[in-house]
């Protein structure tokens, strides 16, 4: 489904992404994990289209999208959250949803419908009830929930989660992996970044890992907490023998 060749980001002499190649398939959860500063956000921002890459390659549904423009790669079914959550503050729960419905669909489709399908994804992620309040009266948890269901209003075939449980509470983090699978079970082929590993390992059916920009290593969860170089450059020998 998404294949990345050799694509290398640069900014002023700064390699932010070198030479970094992987394929996610379609149906699957895949981890991207790595360090701060290892490359994961800057992937996501390449595969969407809000970076360009200095050289190679993003191949989404046998088609190049490298340097296509960010609404016609959301069109094409490819969705994302970002760390840091910025709803429209004046706008309803409702409303937001419904903007990133309109925003990505390339076919023509009426408020109305628009406004159902957003309402059916707040049912989702369990904010029905909140659908009339607006964006600046929820929490920041609720605003990521919001993010969430404004990333599948479209419909998309590939999401990204980009740091989706940061901030969330042991309590709420069963709530969130539930929903990741239940995106999944629907169709939904999900990309998350993560540094919460038990959530990874736990969810994931392969792992890849970033370091210093490149691809340090991939495989299952199980092959990912017991590679070496994972463990001296990211996990550390003590968490990665208590998982």
């Amino acid at each position: 489904m998404l294949e990345l060749v050799d694509v290398s980001k640069d900014f002023d002499g700064l390699h932010a992404l070198s030479d970094v190649s992987f394929c996610v398939k379609e149906g699957e959860i895949v981890g991207l994990i790595g360090p701060n500063g290892s490359g994961k956000s800057t992937c996501f921002n390449v595969i969407t289209g809000f970076l360009t890459p200095t050289s190679g390659k993003v191949i989404f549904g046998g088609e190049d999208i490298t340097r296509l423009p960010v609404h016609k790669i959301a069109r094409k079914g490819l969705a994302r959250t970002f760390q840091m959550v910025r709803p429209f503050l004046h706008l309803t729960a409702l409303e937001n949803v419904t903007a990133g419905h309109l925003f990505s669909h390339a076919q023509a489709t009426t408020r109305r419908d628009s406004r159902a399908r957003a309402y059916a994804v707040l049912e989702q992620v369990g904010l029905a009830a909140k659908a009339d309040r607006r964006a600046a009266d929820l929490t920041i948890v609720e605003r990521k929930w919001l993010e969430v269901a404004r990333a599948l209003a479209g419909g998309p075939r590939l999401l990204l989660l980009d740091e989706f449980m940061a901030g969330l509470s042991t309590d709420e983090i069963p709530r969130a992996l539930a929903l990741i699978r239940s995106i999944n079970t629907a169709g939904i082929t999900v990309i998350v970044v993560e540094h919460i590993i038990k959530t990874i390992t736990s969810t994931c059916q392969r792992v890849i890992v970033m370091n210093a920009g490149r691809k340090l290593a991939e495989g299952t969860s199980a092959e990912i907490i017991h590679n070496q170089e994972v463990i001296d450059a990211y996990l550390g020998h003590r968490h990665a023998h208590r998982q």
